[in-house]
Formats: C-alpha cells, structure tokens, sequence
C-alpha cells in the first residue's frame, strides 16, 4: 500500500517520522509515541498507548519502524479518501438511498452546467 505514495509524500512522512523518533534510532518507541500524543494535549492510558502501538508494530517488536510508520499513513491515507468520496455521493445522492439516479444526475447538470 506503502507504494501507491508519491516520493513528496514519503519525504513528508519522511521528515514527521524523525520529529516522532526523538533518539533518531530508526524506530518510534512506546515512549516516543506517548511523548507526541501528550504534546497534543491528549493523555492515553499505558494501555491505550500499547494499543495504538500494536496496531501499527507489524513485526511485534515493541517498535514502529520506518515501512511500519509509512504502511500506516498509507492506509489512513486511503480510508480518508474513501471516506471523502462516501461524503461527496451523499451530496449527490438526495434521495439517500444510495445510489445516484438518473434523475439525479440531469438535476446535477441542470445545476452545475454552464447557460449557453
């Protein structure tokens, strides 16, 4: 999923990974990632913490490296778009029942297509 990212967006993910890994080891720690979400003004239990951890940490190592951190805002990436386009049917949509009629449409165009 990591490869369907433009190398602007890897260096974007590139630059927030490093700010994330205050040791600049090359992974984000449990700590790291709490230390992060305190400075947001959030404070997770222990537990929430290793939770958000172990969602990303797909080698089960206790620490989110580079690929790990950059398959995760792929998919976030990906589902905020789906979730974009769900909102933008909706708008089309004005009957609500999930599907956009042709009636719909000509309204659409109706609306939207420019007076000659």
């Amino acid at each position: 999923m990591a490869d369907a990212l433009t190398q602007e967006q890897i260096a974007e993910f590139r630059e927030a990974f490093c700010l994330i890994d205050k040791d600049s080891d090359g992974v984000i720690t449990v700590e790291e990632l709490a230390s992060v979400i305190q400075s947001f003004n959030e404070h997770p239990t222990k537990e929430e913490i290793r939770e958000m951890m172990n969602e990303v940490d797909a080698d089960g190592d206790g620490t989110v490296d580079f690929e790990e951190f950059l398959s995760i805002m792929a998919r976030k990436m990906k589902e905020n778009v789906a979730e974009e386009l769900k909102e933008a049917f909706k708008v089309f949509d004005r009957d609500q029942d999930g599907f956009i009629s042709a009636v719909e449409v000509n309204n659409i165009l109706c609306q939207h297509a420019p007076l000659f």
